[in-house]
């Protein structure tokens, strides 16, 4: 019914129909209603309720409840069928998340969630959306090296024209603000720190061997009870 109020340009609609009907739904149903849902949010541009449903995504795997409980979960692209672990979900959800604070204008928050994604799986798409994160704040230096990486063939998709053809884009747009302007140090990130606190333990479970938090993780503790914005 949803699906159809969507193909009908009633998408508010829709969106009351699934959050009133869903708890009549099984347990299985829920994360593809979590779908249609994100695509409802998006067509209707609501980015917090986006924001608050991509969490609560990240919230599920880290209880271990993404996926009815499984490893990995089959996806559907072009026809094509392919298998899908919760470590790639994770970095997709989390890739979406950063590109929702960026239309926000909430780069310090974007920042964060796309230096998750790069620990989990690194691919130069994320990695140019960090760079802009990092111009967006002067803080040119760290977006030169983050770009660096691209073009030198260090991440996967590098090779990639789109991606590459971005980051050359923004290094010129970087090296074109470095005349101007200085670069500045990190900012305080007002980002829910219990919500970073889950990921730093999922990611960690994944790379034991990397340090617990990055260093800007350790600025946000007194922003604890304050939601991202």
């Amino acid at each position: 019914m949803a699906v159809v109020m969507k193909q009908q340009n009633r998408a508010e609609e829709a969106i009351r129909a699934i959050n009133c009907f869903r708890d009549r739904c099984s347990k299985q149903a829920q994360e593809s209603l979590d779908n249609v849902l994100m695509d409802l949010y998006k067509k209707c541009g609501r980015l917090e309720d986006q924001i608050e449903l991509l969490k609560q995504k990240l919230t599920k795997i880290y209880q271990g409840e993404a996926f009815n409980g499984k490893s990995t979960k089959t996806a559907r692209s072009h026809g094509r069928k392919f298998q899908v672990t919760v470590k790639q979900e994770t970095s997709r959800i989390l890739g979406n998340l950063g590109w929702a604070y960026m239309q926000q204008t909430n780069y310090e928050a974007a920042e964060i969630v796309y230096r998750k994604a790069q620990l989990i799986e690194p691919d130069a798409n994320k990695a140019c959306n960090l760079a802009l994160c990092l111009i967006k704040q002067a803080r040119y230096t760290e977006a030169r090296s983050v770009l660096e990486e691209i073009l030198q063939g260090e991440l996967l998709g590098s090779d990639e024209p789109k991606s590459r053809n971005r980051a050359f884009e923004l290094m010129k747009e970087l090296e074109t603000l470095e005349s101007v302007n200085p670069s500045l140090t990190p900012p305080i990130a007002n980002i829910e720190d219990a919500f970073i606190e889950g990921l730093d333990q999922l990611i960690n479970s994944w790379t034991p061997n990397r340090s617990r938090r990055l260093p800007i993780f350790e600025e946000i503790s007194s922003f604890r009870d304050q939601l991202a914005c």
